[in-house]
Protein backbone atom coordinates (compact mmCIF):
# COMPACT_ATOMS: atom_id res chain seq x y z
CA UNK A 1 0.00 0.00 0.00
CA UNK A 2 1.28 3.42 -0.89
CA UNK A 3 0.45 6.86 0.56
CA UNK A 4 -1.80 7.91 -2.32
CA UNK A 5 -3.91 4.78 -1.82
CA UNK A 6 -4.73 5.55 1.80
CA UNK A 7 -8.31 6.53 2.57
CA UNK A 8 -9.13 8.79 5.46
CA UNK A 9 -12.40 8.74 7.38
CA UNK A 10 -13.32 12.29 6.21
CA UNK A 11 -12.56 11.72 2.51
CA UNK A 12 -15.12 13.35 0.21
CA UNK A 13 -16.16 11.95 -3.13
CA UNK A 14 -15.25 14.26 -6.03
CA UNK A 15 -18.07 15.85 -8.00
CA UNK A 16 -18.45 14.52 -11.53
CA UNK A 17 -17.34 17.05 -14.17
CA UNK A 18 -19.33 17.33 -17.38
CA UNK A 19 -18.07 18.21 -20.84
CA UNK A 20 -14.53 16.92 -20.49
CA UNK A 21 -14.32 14.45 -23.35
CA UNK A 22 -15.53 10.96 -22.62
CA UNK A 23 -17.57 8.91 -25.05
CA UNK A 24 -18.96 11.88 -26.94
CA UNK A 25 -15.81 12.70 -28.87
CA UNK A 26 -13.72 15.83 -28.79
CA UNK A 27 -16.53 18.38 -28.55
CA UNK A 28 -18.46 16.51 -25.80
CA UNK A 29 -21.86 17.00 -27.44
CA UNK A 30 -21.55 20.78 -27.68
CA UNK A 31 -21.25 20.98 -31.45
CA UNK A 32 -18.45 22.97 -33.01
CA UNK A 33 -17.15 26.41 -32.10
CA UNK A 34 -19.30 29.42 -31.35
CA UNK A 35 -20.65 30.98 -28.18
CA UNK A 36 -22.71 27.96 -27.20
CA UNK A 37 -19.68 25.65 -27.33
CA UNK A 38 -17.52 27.74 -24.98
CA UNK A 39 -17.09 27.01 -21.32
CA UNK A 40 -19.12 29.15 -18.95
CA UNK A 41 -21.38 30.25 -21.77
CA UNK A 42 -24.32 32.45 -20.85
CA UNK A 43 -26.67 33.81 -23.51
CA UNK A 44 -27.93 37.34 -23.03
CA UNK A 45 -31.73 37.67 -23.26
CA UNK A 46 -32.89 38.79 -26.71
CA UNK A 47 -35.18 41.47 -25.17
CA UNK A 48 -32.13 43.45 -24.04
CA UNK A 49 -30.87 43.75 -27.62
CA UNK A 50 -34.32 44.69 -28.92
CA UNK A 51 -34.74 47.44 -26.30
CA UNK A 52 -31.34 48.93 -27.11
CA UNK A 53 -32.36 49.29 -30.77
CA UNK A 54 -35.52 51.29 -29.97
CA UNK A 55 -35.34 55.06 -30.38
CA UNK A 56 -35.15 56.85 -27.07
CA UNK A 57 -38.20 58.71 -25.84
CA UNK A 58 -36.72 62.21 -25.86
CA UNK A 59 -38.98 63.83 -23.31
CA UNK A 60 -42.14 62.83 -25.20
CA UNK A 61 -44.84 61.38 -23.01
CA UNK A 62 -45.96 57.99 -24.24
CA UNK A 63 -49.75 58.19 -24.12
CA UNK A 64 -50.14 54.43 -24.26
CA UNK A 65 -48.41 54.09 -20.86
CA UNK A 66 -50.77 56.49 -19.10
CA UNK A 67 -53.58 54.80 -17.28
CA UNK A 68 -56.94 55.39 -18.94
CA UNK A 69 -59.36 57.98 -17.58
CA UNK A 70 -62.24 56.91 -15.36
CA UNK A 71 -65.40 57.23 -17.42
CA UNK A 72 -68.64 58.55 -15.96
CA UNK A 73 -71.94 58.82 -17.83
CA UNK A 74 -74.24 61.84 -17.69
CA UNK A 75 -77.05 59.65 -16.36
CA UNK A 76 -74.95 58.63 -13.32
CA UNK A 77 -73.89 62.15 -12.28
CA UNK A 78 -76.95 62.62 -10.08
CA UNK A 79 -75.74 59.84 -7.73
CA UNK A 80 -72.46 61.60 -7.01
CA UNK A 81 -73.45 65.29 -6.96
CA UNK A 82 -73.58 67.13 -3.62
CA UNK A 83 -75.73 70.27 -3.51
CA UNK A 84 -75.78 70.61 -7.30
CA UNK A 85 -71.95 70.61 -7.50
CA UNK A 86 -69.55 67.99 -8.76
CA UNK A 87 -65.74 68.09 -8.75
CA UNK A 88 -62.84 65.69 -8.12
CA UNK A 89 -62.92 66.21 -4.32
CA UNK A 90 -66.51 64.95 -4.22
CA UNK A 91 -65.64 61.97 -6.44
CA UNK A 92 -62.79 61.02 -4.06
CA UNK A 93 -65.14 61.28 -1.06
CA UNK A 94 -67.71 59.07 -2.82
CA UNK A 95 -64.86 56.63 -3.69
CA UNK A 96 -65.50 56.81 -7.43
CA UNK A 97 -61.81 57.62 -7.97
CA UNK A 98 -58.85 56.83 -5.73
CA UNK A 99 -56.94 60.14 -5.76
CA UNK A 100 -57.23 63.71 -7.05
CA UNK A 101 -54.56 63.18 -9.72
CA UNK A 102 -56.63 60.46 -11.41
CA UNK A 103 -58.10 61.43 -14.79
CA UNK A 104 -61.91 61.60 -15.14
CA UNK A 105 -64.08 62.16 -18.21
CA UNK A 106 -67.85 62.50 -18.42
CA UNK A 107 -69.47 60.85 -21.44
CA UNK A 108 -72.88 61.52 -22.95
CA UNK A 109 -74.75 58.28 -22.18
CA UNK A 110 -78.02 58.61 -20.26
CA UNK A 111 -80.26 61.54 -19.38
CA UNK A 112 -79.70 64.24 -16.77
CA UNK A 113 -82.73 65.34 -14.70
CA UNK A 114 -81.15 67.91 -12.37
CA UNK A 115 -79.00 71.02 -12.75
CA UNK A 116 -75.33 70.44 -12.00
CA UNK A 117 -72.21 72.59 -11.94
CA UNK A 118 -69.09 70.62 -12.95
CA UNK A 119 -65.61 71.93 -12.13
CA UNK A 120 -62.22 70.54 -13.11
CA UNK A 121 -63.59 67.51 -14.94
CA UNK A 122 -63.22 66.83 -18.67
CA UNK A 123 -66.53 66.54 -20.49
CA UNK A 124 -67.33 65.25 -23.98
CA UNK A 125 -69.24 67.50 -26.40
CA UNK A 126 -72.47 65.48 -26.19
CA UNK A 127 -72.30 65.42 -22.36
CA UNK A 128 -71.72 69.18 -22.23
CA UNK A 129 -74.78 69.76 -24.42
CA UNK A 130 -76.95 67.59 -22.13
CA UNK A 131 -75.68 69.29 -18.95
CA UNK A 132 -76.31 72.79 -20.36
CA UNK A 133 -79.72 71.72 -21.68
CA UNK A 134 -80.69 70.67 -18.13
CA UNK A 135 -79.62 74.13 -16.86
CA UNK A 136 -76.16 73.19 -15.54
CA UNK A 137 -72.70 74.54 -16.27
CA UNK A 138 -69.24 73.18 -17.08
CA UNK A 139 -66.02 74.95 -16.00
Amino acid sequence: MQTHELKSKNAKKRKKRVGRGGKRGTTSGKGQKGQKARSGRRMRPAERDIISKLPKLRGVKNKSRREPATELNVGDLGKYAVGGKLDKNILVQKKVIGRLSERVKVLGNGELKETLALEGIKVSASAKAKIEKAGGSVK
